[in-house]
């Protein structure tokens, strides 16, 4: 059943949903599953990128280091969630690592038999080319966003995704959102207890509850400085 359950997942992700059905069950057949033990290690920075993952149960943290050797969260993701594509193309090194928080069912799709697939079906190179066009536009309008939105809007957005994923309770620090927002953790702070007074949020260690979805999207299609 990996095969089904994978082409199920690429079906509904933006970089391969427009391939089509029949590209899609083809490249879901080139894929093994992979298994990782809570805290194991998927890939490290620096790392060849050799393969698209995808998550069939369990969680994955993509993080970094810094200098001073603090580890910061890049992203977190769930069942159903596709990483690597890119990796599929350019086999340029990992940017990031990649740790599963808990025990962690992958699917994997090795980059040479990617390769091999696409020299077989040309039509499918070329309709890959469109949609890494569509991404890059797509990219340059969240740089927009990152630019020009004020904070409660980036935040409440990154909010709303990361519930719609987990659930309403969000495991993450806060400096964990800051990364995500690209702002410091003292703003991420300040904002988040203006959420929780006006009963938005609840506030945890290490984790968040969202009280009202409602309150947090119009806080997330709000402009206002």
């Amino acid at each position: 059943m990996a095969a089904p359950d994978l082409a199920a997942i690429l079906g509904v992700n933006p970089f391969f949903a427009g391939l089509g059905k029949e590209a899609i069950a083809a490249i879901a057949e080139l894929c093994v599953t992979r298994k990782l033990g809570a805290g194991e290690t998927l890939f490290l920075k620096g790392d060849p990128g050799d393969a698209l993952y995808a998550v069939r149960q369990g969680q994955v943290r993509i993080g970094t280091g810094t200098g001073g050797g603090k580890r910061l969260t890049l992203n977190v993701l769930g069942p159903g969630d596709v990483f690597g594509e890119i990796a599929l193309l350019d086999g340029k090194s990992r940017t990031a690592d990649a740790v599963a928080s808990e025990p962690t069912t992958l699917f994997m799709i090795l980059r040479r038999d990617f390769l091999t697939f696409l020299e077989r079906t040309p039509n499918v190179s070329i309709r890959l080319v469109e949609l890494l066009c569509e991404r890059v536009r797509w990219m340059s309008d969240r740089v927009e966003e990152a630019t020009l939105m004020p904070l409660h809007t980036r935040l409440a957005r990154r909010l709303l995704a990361l519930a719609e994923d987990f659930g309403a309770e969000v495991t993450a620090s806060q400096e964990d959102l800051a990364i995500f927002v690209g702002a410091t953790r003292e703003s991420v702070n300040r904002q988040l207890q203006v959420w929780r007074r006006a009963g938005i949020v609840d506030l945890g260690r290490g984790r968040l509850r969202v009280v009202d979805a409602a309150g947090l999207a119009t806080e997330a299609n709000s402009l206002n400085l």
